[in-house]
């Protein structure tokens, strides 16, 4: 599933394509992408508006609509690809959004999983997704008085605390791991029980690690990969996830592989021993 690095990437290349562009129309094929409102309410609210920026918001990339929010969630193989009006459907094309002077950026999803909202701006602070996200991982007010205030109460492992989007926005699995590994933390370490240290080292290594994702555009495992340039370069740098079997670059340690809150989590058992 794209995370942060990747739907950051994602979103820069569809602004050098789409600022200033407007969404003269939309096709909708597959209705249950569209979280909210109504499939015949997106259509008719998404008409001729003007794209005025994209940015992301956690996971999410945020089309700046002027008077609305266009949000979209990759989810696990959601792909935007650019068509002129006259080529053929290809059978994966669930969204097809006609843009001015002929254009299309048609939604390629093969597993359906993707989502889409269409919120006025006025409503959105309220309005899931963006009530229940936490702070970006580049904001000031992530402190370790912050953290401490949201760890404080949970007895579960931090490697399923970092995947809580309401706390830090934009972490999944791939970096959750890298972030730990850096730490020093077992991602099986009880939350309340992670000292300042812990805390600090968390943000400290979130901002080196995701950013350096970023600089890499993101990390293309698996299926997900694009053909309108977004390749990601960051699993040449991963150094514990997916990389079960293999030396710790640190010790020489054999890393590990176990299930953490159902994700399959990589770690070293010696440089994240469990205190």
């Amino acid at each position: 599933m794209p995370e942060k690095p990747e739907v950051m990437t994602v979103a820069k290349k569809l602004k050098e394509h789409l600022v200033n562009r407007v969404f003269q129309s939309v096709e909708i094929f597959h209705d249950n992408m569209i979280e909210y409102p109504t499939v015949s309410e997106f259509k008719e609210k998404i008409q001729n508006k003007k794209i005025i920026d994209i940015t992301t918001r956690g996971k999410w990339i945020v089309f700046d609509l002027e008077s609305d929010y266009l949000l979209v969630h990759l989810r696990m193989e959601g792909k935007f690809f650019y068509r002129i009006e006259k080529d053929k459907k290809e059978k994966h094309e669930h969204i097809i959004f006609t843009l001015d002077h002929g254009e299309q950026l048609r939604y390629h999803d093969v597993r359906k999983f993707g989502k889409m909202i269409l919120i006025s701006k006025e409503e959105s602070l309220n309005h899931k997704p963006f009530s229940e996200l936490g702070l970006e991982f580049w904001d000031s007010q992530l402190t370790d008085t912050y953290l401490k205030e949201h760890y404080k109460n949970k007895k579960i492992p931090i490697k399923s605390t970092l995947l809580d989007q309401s706390i830090i926005s934009g972490i999944g699995n791939i970096y959750a791991d890298e972030i730990l590994y850096l730490s020093h933390i077992s991602p099986l370490c009880s939350t309340n029980q992670l000292t300042k240290k812990n805390r600090m080292d968390i943000i400290l290594y979130t901002k080196e690690v995701l950013n350096e994702a970023i600089k890499a555009g993101g990390t293309t495992i698996r299926s997900y990969t694009s053909e309108e340039g977004v390749h990601g370069l960051f699993q040449q740098q991963l150094k514990v996830h997916g990389k079960k079997g293999e030396p710790c670059p640190n010790c020489g340690v054999l890393i590990e592989k176990i299930q953490v809150g159902g994700r399959g989590t990589y770690y070293c058992p010696k440089c994240q021993k469990k205190k």
